[in-house]
């Protein structure tokens, strides 16, 4: 069976710079700390087995075909499960919602597993995927390809329902912090 991975086969990285060397990885971090992003959680269900984790590589790739990606470390317990039931929750925080961020990032002491489900209100949509209730912002998604880079899967998602948001600031992640989002004066 033939795979369509939807590669640019005709095209060819730089040759000049091919062979340079990549910054270190403690370089590339100091760096990344500077660049904000919006945090989520995502969620699975895969039978009874519910999970979910905090997320900040989380990016719109089209609105037609309505798709996202998502960056999953591989080592956490989250990762079987997105991968087995092929489908996952975008929960988009809203600023007051810092505190679940902290339960879904194993932050909170005595607080993980299927007990993290337990701060919040969820229910389900389309996929089965845990949806959180007054999150700023949902995306309901199968998954319809995944990319092995690394450390992480990228996972290509088709968004089979999206939320209509309530208002609010976003919660940011920058600098190792949560953080909310200011509007600058005009």
């Amino acid at each position: 069976m033939t795979q369509n991975i939807n590669q640019r086969l005709d095209w060819a990285s730089n040759e000049a710079l091919r062979d340079l060397p990549t910054v270190s990885a403690d370089d590339h971090r100091s760096g990344m700390r500077h660049l904000a992003s919006g945090v989520s959680i995502i969620t699975s269900r895969d039978g009874e087995t519910v999970v979910g984790l905090t997320a900040t590589a989380v990016c719109s790739v089209t609105v037609d075909p309505p798709r996202m990606v998502v960056l999953v470390n591989k080592k956490v317990a989250a990762a079987d499960t997105i991968l087995a039931s092929g489908a996952l929750c975008i929960n988009v925080l809203a600023a007051s919602q810092a505190h679940l961020a902290k339960v879904f990032a194993g932050m909170v002491e005595g607080v993980f597993g299927p007990a993290r489900f337990e701060h919040g209100n969820w229910h389900s949509r389309v996929s089965g995927a845990p949806v959180l209730e007054g999150a700023l912002a949902t995306f309901d998604c199968r998954v319809v390809k995944v990319f092995d880079e690394s450390t992480h899967h990228a996972l290509l998602c088709e968004v089979l329902h999206a939320s209509e948001p309530p208002g609010g600031e976003p919660l940011i992640y920058v600098n190792g912090a949560f953080c909310r989002v200011s509007p600058l004066e005009a």
